[in-house]
């Protein structure tokens, strides 16, 4: 049996190895993973076996962070931490036919060091932002060696642009994360008018996340219309219920009776109700007609399943002004967000601005929802992904065993 190690960094290419693993364990294939950063949770629910310890950083990587951020991680001990990780990896390469790379220039850099065979998922990379992608320097290197096999990007306009920049082939097959909604989405009724809240998933930054989303929801209270509308936060268990308990009670919310439902609490501000879960995301995130949100992954999956997103800026360090500014020219004109403000209560007020014209646009517009959809296909691509990978991966594999 081949043994594969999967190398990924970050909480949503966590969410891509864990799938893409699970895909490669029903093909015949044993593997592990090695998370680079963040304790890698989803390995561990699809019974992927974890090689050595993890600890989580607030930044969530070395990637898109302020500066306040990059200070964080290297103060915080993640630049030394890396390279524990290398070590570990170098140590253990030999137990591995083929490694897979989910992420940026770091897992990359892990398996061009380590001299293995290897096949790359950039899904930290599109040409969407600038018209043309600018990869970190040495990364064309490392993508040309002969240990690079295949090369899968998140998205044909970055398959098509780093094809002509390498001058060898490179796939878009679809994004793996988008996976996890295939079965759910035939199980779930479409009920009433709901909304999905997003805070993100890194703490403690998703504490103030969580604070300026329900700020937008206090100022929405006013707004008879909104009593109609089921709100739906989908909270991380880095955020406790005796911490939302406290926020909510600080900020003079009514908490609602026991219910019976495990993982929820209620809470009412005015006539505006908001329901808080726990571990239950894809379902927020099916059952919502759009999603105001704080985050990365899940804008990303909301956009992929053809609703709109009202993005609200943050103090970061992760989801800050640039992230937000970045992560609206991945995902296209569908991503609405108020950028232009003169201080927190007017970007409050354009935010409820944003939230009632996008409502307007799904309930009155029968064009909006086909572009969203059309969209979605053009920006996340269909559906198997993980499937279509490990079948391409499986030809390359095959025809090494073959040689």
């Amino acid at each position: 049996m081949l043994k594969i190690l999967i190398l990924s960094n970050g909480h949503g290419e966590d969410l891509s190895g864990s799938l893409i693993a699970k895909q490669f364990v029903k093909s015949g294939y044993s593997v592990n993973a090695l998370p680079i950063v963040g304790k890698g949770n989803y390995y561990e629910k699809e019974k992927i076996k974890i090689i050595g310890k993890n600890k989580e950083f607030s930044t969530g990587g070395i990637g898109y962070n302020s500066f306040k951020g990059r200070l964080t991680e290297i103060f915080g001990g993640e630049i030394f931490y890396l390279l524990k990780k290398l070590y570990l990896t170098f140590q253990i390469r030999k137990k591995y036919d083929y490694f897979l790379v989910v992420g940026d220039i770091v897992p990359v850099f892990f398996a061009w060091f380590c001299k293995k065979d290897f096949f790359t998922y950039l899904v930290a990379y599109s040409s969407h932002y600038e018209g043309k992608l600018k990869l970190p320097w040495p990364s064309k290197f490392f993508l040309l060696s002969q240990k690079a096999k295949t090369i899968y990007t998140r998205d044909s306009l970055t398959a098509n642009d780093l094809t002509l920049q390498l001058k060898r082939k490179v796939s878009f097959l679809g994004n793996p994360f988008m996976d996890k909604f295939i079965s759910r989405n035939k199980e779930l009724k479409k009920s009433e008018f709901s909304i999905g809240l997003f805070p993100g998933s890194r703490f403690p930054e998703i504490l103030d996340n969580f604070v300026l989303i329900l700020e937008v929801l206090e100022a929405l209270s006013d707004l008879r219309y909104f009593q109609k509308i089921e709100f739906n936060f989908a909270i991380v268990n880095a955020l406790s219920s005796s911490k939302i308990k406290d926020i909510f009670q600080n900020r003079g919310w009514l908490k609602l009776e026991q219910v019976k439902e495990k993982y929820l609490l209620k809470f009412q501000y005015k006539s505006l109700e908001v329901n808080i879960y726990w571990n239950n995301f894809e379902k927020i995130l099916l059952k919502s007609i759009c999603c105001i949100s704080m985050a990365g992954t899940a804008a990303e999956q909301a956009i992929g399943l053809g609703k709109p997103v009202i993005q609200i800026e943050g103090k970061g360090p992760q989801f800050t002004k640039s992230f937000a500014e970045a992560q609206r020219r991945l995902l296209g004109k569908y991503v609405f967000c108020a950028s232009n403000y003169k201080n927190k209560n007017d970007q409050i007020n354009q935010t409820i601005k944003l939230i009632i014209k996008v409502i307007y646009l799904i309930k009155l517009n029968k064009k909006f929802m086909i572009s969203c959809n059309e969209n979605a296909k053009k920006r996340l691509g269909e559906n198997k992904a993980c499937l279509k990978m490990v079948d391409d991966m499986n030809i390359v594999i095959k025809n090494d065993q073959g040689k």
